[in-house]
């Protein structure tokens, strides 16, 4: 075997190696056998569950139908589907995050016709226990009644409300992974029996994710021999999870906003105001701030930004082996409600430089545009177009061999990241083009000269309202 052989084997091993190590995660859960009939698997809500305050009276409640809304069917990619993409069984499921919480006391409303027959039959046999022995059986006991009511069901799935993927392959080897994410919805609202007025209403939502991993290898080892392996694992949370965990999510918001209603009393008159009541307040006006997929919105306030940022440029122009240098900039912007787009000036230093033929530092200014692609988000990108003059700085009044301000255009994008109310922390790559071709003193070639460079920056903003619900 010569060298370049081995070389090929040695290459095609650790690519087959990489593969297998990557994809070998799943088979660690991979189910060799039928399994035994268990418990049923408890969701995180349930834990909260266990940490509610203790209620001073248990409340009877009676649900008659709490169901699916929606009529939804499970999304496919090719053909329709009968199957409902959410359980029917909802009914069951909150009857028992009733009983779990501790706070009420559930009375069996969804098969009444089932309990009244069953009565009935009760009562008939006693009467005629006591027609033919002559003891008197007991009264059957009267139906409990509530006196609140509790109804709502799940009233939206939006399936591949978020999807995506990457992957990449090369020479025949390659992984890739996708993902899809769909969000149910739930709405609970309390009901009082007595004069049929709605006391509170509470929605949840829940995510819902699904993903594939796989990876792959196809290459021929040597002539006419061919190898191929694949791999990989998919992943679909279940849906009854999901909604199991929203409907318990929803009755804790019930029970926290019923306390603070007064429509129900925690045994211990401090919890009313105590640590876990704070946690929930807290966390339902943070959500305030977040949208259905989940990012943080913010609402930037109308005012000026102060932005001070430095980098490193390289010229590209009529000499040759150009140099990167420093680059600093000031630049003032004012922001309208929104901070969608943000008109802006700015001035800085700058310094063209060639190997022993040209180094020259310069002035700029410019005006121009901001445009952030996604202005309520923290992380965000932006474009950026503006005008302006370049002018040496030996003089105001001469550049390079010129004699006149030269005119540019500039253009540039990059992320901002936004970590306070007034502080937010921006970089970027720009490039500017001058309107000439004598800013280095030589009008040569077919292009004019310009730059590229890249630039970290630092905001602040001179005149925002300081809110302690946005900077959370």
């Amino acid at each position: 075997m010569n060298t370049a052989t081995a070389r090929s084997y040695t290459y095609l091993l650790c690519l087959l190696a990489g593969v297998l190590l990557a994809a070998c995660s799943p088979y660690f859960h991979q189910p060799f056998g039928p399994e035994r009939a268990r418990l049923g698997a408890e969701v995180n809500g349930n834990a909260d569950m266990q940490r509610l305050p203790v209620p001073k009276t248990r409340t009877v409640v009676a649900v008659y139908k709490f169901r699916d809304q929606t009529g939804q069917y499970k999304p496919q990619i090719n053909g329709s589907s009968f199957s409902t993409a959410i359980t029917q069984g909802t009914t069951t499921i909150l009857l028992r995050a009733l009983e779990e919480s501790g706070w009420f006391d559930p009375i069996e409303r969804e098969n009444l016709g089932n309990l009244l027959n069953e009565r009935k039959i009760i009562r008939s046999t006693r009467a005629e226990f006591t027609e033919q022995t002559g003891v008197k059986q007991p009264v059957l006991p009267p139906l409990l009644f509530a006196g609140v009511m509790l109804e709502g069901g799940i009233i939206s799935y939006d399936a591949n409300m978020l999807t995506g993927g990457a992957g990449l392959r090369y020479f025949g080897t390659g992984a890739s992974g996708q993902y899809r994410q769909d969000r149910v919805t739930v709405y609970l609202r309390a009901i009082s029996t007595s004069n049929g007025r709605i006391l509170r209403t509470v929605y949840t939502s829940k995510t819902i994710l699904s993903q594939q991993i796989q990876g792959s290898l196809f290459r021929f080892v040597s002539f006419k021999r061919l190898m191929e392996a694949e791999t990989g694992f998919t992943y679909n949370e279940p849906s009854e999870m999901a909604i199991k965990e929203a409907i318990e999510k929803a009755v804790q918001a019930l029970i926290y906003e019923g306390i603070q209603d007064g429509l129900w009393l925690p045994k211990d008159s401090t919890e009313a105001t105590g640590p876990k009541m704070l946690q929930y307040v807290s966390e339902r006006e943070y959500g305030k701030y977040y949208d259905v997929l989940g990012r943080q919105v913010l609402n930037r306030e109308r005012g000026l930004l102060a932005t001070v940022s430095g980098g490193g440029q390289r010229y590209a122009g009529d000499f040759a082996s150009p140099r990167t240098t420093a680059i600093t900039q000031l630049q003032v912007a004012y922001q309208p409600a929104g901070g969608f787009l943000n008109p802006y000036v700015a001035i800085g230093q700058s310094r063209l430089a060639a190997r022993r033929y040209f180094d020259q530092k310069f002035y700029f200014t410019e005006a121009g545009l901001m445009m952030r692609i996604l202005p309520t988000d923290r992380f965000t990108p932006y474009l950026q177009l503006g005008a302006g003059v370049t002018t040496s700085g030996n003089s105001l009044s001469t550049v390079g061999a010129s004699g006149r301000f030269t005119p540019h255009v500039s253009a540039g994008a990059g992320l901002e990241y936004r970590f306070s109310v007034h502080w937010s922390m921006l970089g970027g790559v720009d490039s500017r083009l001058f309107l000439r071709d004598d800013i280095d003193g030589a009008d040569v070639g077919r292009y004019n000269d310009n730059t590229i460079g890249a630039r970290l920056g630092l905001t602040y903003q001179l005149s925002a309202r300081r809110k302690k619900a946005a900077a959370k």
